[in-house]
C-alpha cells in the first residue's frame, strides 16, 4: 500500500483558500491556489495531501449540501480536477475527507423533508426523524443531530438508498478527480457494514484506495481490518508525543508505543500503520502547545521515526502558531505564501528519511534506552534496522546501551557513527542511526 511509504500534508481548503465562513453563493476559483505551493510541497518531500472537506457544504465543510460538487467559495469541479492533475503529476497522492455520517441542513434530501414533511421521500435517509417534537431550529419535527449538534443531521447508513448515494459520488470522484483514498469523519460512528461495503467497492474501482478512519478512543481494531479500514488516526499517541515533552517524561510516548507496537504479542497494533500527527485542523498547533521551543523539531523526530504514517499541518512544517481557545479560524488561516525556515529543513530531511527507509516505514518497534529526557527505539525490518535517538535535554548526554554492532551512518547527518565507548547526544539533539548489517 503506497500510503504506508508516504508522508501526508493536510490542507483545510476553506481556512487555507481564504474563504468565507458563511456560504454566500459567490463562485471564487480559490482552490486553484493550491498549486501555487506544489513547489514548496515538493521541496518539503510530501508525497500524499490530505484535504479536508471540499464539497458544497453550509459553512465548515462537514455540513454538506452536495456530495457532486466542489464548494462555490473554492470553485468549481473542473478547478479541482486541475488541481489533482497538478499534484498527480508531481507525485503526489490526493485523500479526500468522506463527510458521511450526517449531513448540512442545506443538504438537497433534508430541504425536502422541511418542504414536504410526511410526504417527502427522504424521511427515511435521516436517523429518527419525529413529527411530534422540534428542533432547535423550531422545523417543527426533531431529528438526530451528530453529538446534539442539530446543524450535523445525522444520516441513516442502513438505508440502502443512502449508501448508493454516497457510492456513487464516491466513484464519481474518483472517476473525475482520480483521488487516492479517503479520509472518513467520525469514522468511529459510522456503521461496520456499511465500511465493509465502502472498502470492497473502492477496493474494484482502484486499486490500492486508502481508507483512512478518524478514530479517538478505544480499540482501533474494530474498524481497522482487512475488511474496513487500512488505517486510523493516532490520537493515543498525539497526546502523548507533547505531554512527553512538556513533563519532561519520555516514559508516557514510550508506553503509549510499546502498548501499540511493542515486541509482547499483545500489542494492539503490530503491523498496522496509524495516522501519526502533532497538530492537525480540530486542535492547538504544536508550536503553541510545546513550552520549550527548542523541542519542536524533537517533537517531529520522535513522530517520523515512530510506527505510523506521519502526517504535517500546513503552516506547521515553519511553527506556525494557534491556539484552540482562539476558535476554528484561527487553526485554519490562509497564509499568503509558505516559509521556508530552519524547522522547515529539519522536516525536508525527515521526509527523505523516512520515505526512503523499509525499517521505518515497515520495521518493528523496541525500546532501547529510555530516562525522563531521552530516549532511543529500534526500528528493524528484515532489510534494515534503525535505531531513533532523542535527547530533550538542555545538556548533552551519553548513552551507553548495547547497539549490537560498532558502526552505524547517522541519516540525520549523513556522518559515521561509533558505539565504542558510548554514544553522545548534543543538547536538544536527535539521531537516526543506520545500523551496519
Amino acid at each position: 500500500m503506497w500510503a504506508y511509504e508516504s508522508v501526508f500534508y493536510q490542507i483545510y481548503p476553506l481556512g487555507f483558500c481564504g474563504a468565507p465562513f458563511e456560504n454566500d453563493g459567490n463562485l471564487e476559483h480559490r482552490i486553484l491556489k493550491v498549486m501555487d505551493w506544489i513547489p514548496h510541497m515538493k521541496k518539503l518531500g510530501v508525497n500524499a495531501i490530505y484535504f479536508s472537506p471540499v464539497f458544497e457544504s453550509d459553512t465548515h465543510g462537514y455540513n454538506t449540501r452536495d456530495y457532486s460538487k466542489i464548494d462555490v467559495r473554492l470553485g468549481t469541479n473542473e478547478d479541482f480536477k486541475e488541481v489533482c492533475d497538478a499534484l498527480h503529476k508531481e507525485g503526489i497522492k490526493v485523500v479526500l475527507d468522506g463527510v458521511f455520517n450526517h449531513v448540512g441542513r442545506g443538504f438537497w434530501a433534508f430541504q425536502d423533508v422541511q418542504k414536504n414533511r410526511q410526504n417527502s421521500p427522504y424521511i427515511n435517509w435521516f436517523n429518527r426523524i419525529d413529527f411530534g417534537g422540534n428542533s432547535n431550529y423550531n422545523d417543527g419535527f426533531w431529528y438526530e443531530g451528530w453529538e446534539g449538534n442539530y446543524d450535523l443531521v445525522k444520516l441513516n447508513l442502513w438505508n440502502p438508498d443512502v449508501v448508493n448515494h454516497i457510492l456513487e459520488n464516491v466513484k464519481k470522484w474518483i472517476d473525475e478527480f482520480d483521488i487516492d483514498g479517503l479520509r472518513l469523519d467520525v469514522a468511529y460512528c459510522l456503521q461496520e457494514d456499511f465500511l465493509k461495503r465502502l472498502r470492497w467497492e473502492t477496493s474494484q474501482w482502484k486499486e490500492d484506495f486508502y481508507l483512512l478512519g478518524e478514530m479517538l478512543h478505544g480499540d482501533y481494531n474494530r474498524l481497522m481490518n482487512d475488511s474496513m479500514l487500512h488505517s486510523a488516526t493516532n490520537y493515543e499517541c498525539y497526546k502523548g508525543l507533547h505531554s512527553s515533552f512538556n513533563s519532561m517524561n519520555m516514559f508516557e510516548i514510550n508506553h503509549s508505543l510499546l502498548r501499540q507496537f511493542g515486541p509482547e504479542n499483545w500489542t494492539l497494533y503490530k503491523g498496522k500503520h496509524l495516522l501519526s500527527f502533532v497538530d492537525n485542523h480540530d486542535v492547538t498547533r504544536v508550536a503553541s502547545i510545546l513550552g520549550n521551543e527548542k523541542h519542536l523539531p524533537l517533537i517531529y523526530a520522535l513522530m517520523f521515526g515512530m510506527p505510523g504514517i506521519p502526517c504535517v499541518y500546513y503552516g506547521s512544517e515553519w511553527g506556525a502558531k494557534a491556539n484552540k481557545s482562539e476558535g476554528d479560524p484561527a487553526l485554519r488561516p490562509s497564509f499568503e505564501a509558505p516559509v521556508w525556515n530552519e524547522l522547515t529543513t529539519k522536516l525536508a530531511k525527515l521526509c527523505e528519511i523516512k520515505k526512503a527507509s523499509h525499517a521505518l516505514n515497515y520495521g518493528s518497534f523496541r525500546s532501547v534506552l529510555l530516562t525522563n529526557k531521552q530516549c532511543i527505539f529500534e526500528r528493524k525490518s528484515d532489510q534494515e534496522r534503525v535505531l531513533v535517538a532523542i535527547n530533550a535535554d538542555e545538556n548533552d548526554f551519553t548513552a551507553h546501551f548495547d547497539a549490537g554492532c560498532g558502526m552505524a551512518v547517522d541519516l540525520v547527518t549523513g556522518e559515521n557513527h561509533d558505539f565504542g565507548g558510548g554514544s553522545v547526544l548534543p543538547a536538544y539533539s536527535m539521531a537516526f542511526w543506520k545500523m551496519e548489517r
